[in-house]
């Protein structure tokens, strides 16, 4: 069985099915012509992509077969970027700095840039290739958390040199999404309802009570004790005391909610199964569908500028307009 991937399956977080990988030797061509296009400075790429970050003033995004694409002028056109791997790639967070980052994926990879995702070098490998990371969160330059599937979860405070494997939850269920709150709380979301928090950069999690048993894909921590947790189904819920009680939030459908990117703490957008883009302008009391919704599945929001969101998914990146006057800011 080959190992899950991000967010696109009933697994983790947005994982992708081997259905949405290309297959023989017709889908493979395809994949490499869509790459020398992207190398070649393509518009907008066409290939599958599973996570995307800022790094500065640049826009880094990871996908499938090792992909690595970088641009430097808002999103209007990309650069192939070399990685020492073929693995999918799920995840990628930078420091603040915009310099140090990480990117996770499959075969239990880690790859890591000091100069804004230019250059990438194999910095952890683990023993079981059937391992995956699902998602990374870089803390600060030498600080950074990589979690995923059976409960993978890994920690450096040594800008990487050292990986220490640690047990954030007992079980072996998929942590899908790690986020970080506006004042460094950090949030973990998974499977069987796990909802977990830590206040000390990711030393010590404790539990959050939970409202649901199935599958959370993230938590969107968008105020020091507003919080929005989603998943699988529809299944979204509200908190405005960091998780001591939570609301259910009525959702036009019963659809996968993958992401969601917060503009202004009270405009949230949610993206996740294919033709799904919902909007909440009251701080996620309540959602409706947005019009524009890509045909195809979203893995990731960016929120870029003001006016404007990246998504991240199956069509590779998508630019999505927002309404005048609403500023886009990331809750990761």
């Amino acid at each position: 069985m080959p190992p899950p991937a991000r967010r696109f399956v009933h697994r983790p977080r947005f994982a992708v099915d081997s259905k949405f990988l290309p297959r023989g030797s017709c889908s493979v061509l395809l994949w490499l012509c869509s790459l020398l296009a992207v190398a070649a400075g393509e518009v907008v790429p066409r290939m599958l992509l599973l996570d995307g970050a800022l790094a500065g003033e640049a826009i880094v995004a990871v996908g499938e077969r090792g992909t690595i694409l970088r641009s430097t002028d808002r999103a209007q056109t990309w650069r192939s970027v070399a990685a020492p791997t073929r693995a999918t790639l799920t995840g990628v967070s930078f420091a603040p700095d915009g310099r140090q980052g990480w990117a996770v994926g499959h075969d239990a990879i880690i790859l890591a840039t000091v100069d804004g995702g230019l250059t990438w070098s194999r910095q952890f490998q683990g023993e079981s290739l059937q391992d995956s990371f699902l998602d990374v969160v870089a803390i600060d330059g030498t600080h950074a958390i990589a979690v995923g599937a059976y409960g993978l979860f890994l920690t450096t405070a040594d800008g990487g040199r050292n990986w220490e494997r640690q047990p954030a939850v007992a079980g072996d269920f998929h942590l899908n999404r790690i986020t970080r709150g506006p004042t460094g709380t950090l949030y973990l979301a998974g499977e069987s309802g796990t909802l977990l928090r830590s206040r000390d950069s990711g030393r010590t999690w404790n539990p959050i009570p939970t409202p649901y048993e199935g599958s959370f894909y993230g938590i969107a921590p968008i105020s020091n004790s507003t919080l929005l947790a989603y998943g699988l189904r529809g299944h979204a819920y509200r908190s405005i005391d960091d998780g001591a009680h939570w609301d259910l939030i009525a959702v036009p459908e019963p659809v996968m909610l993958a992401t969601a990117a917060s503009t202004s703490g009270t405009v949230i957008w949610f993206a996740g199964q294919a033709r799904t883009l919902l909007t909440s302008r009251d701080g996620g009391k309540t959602m409706v569908k947005s019009d524009g919704a890509p045909a195809t599945a979203i893995a990731e929001l960016v929120p870029l500028a003001p006016g404007l969101l990246l998504a991240f998914g199956e069509a590779g990146v998508t630019r999505l307009e927002l309404p005048v006057g609403v500023v886009a800011s990331s809750p990761r």
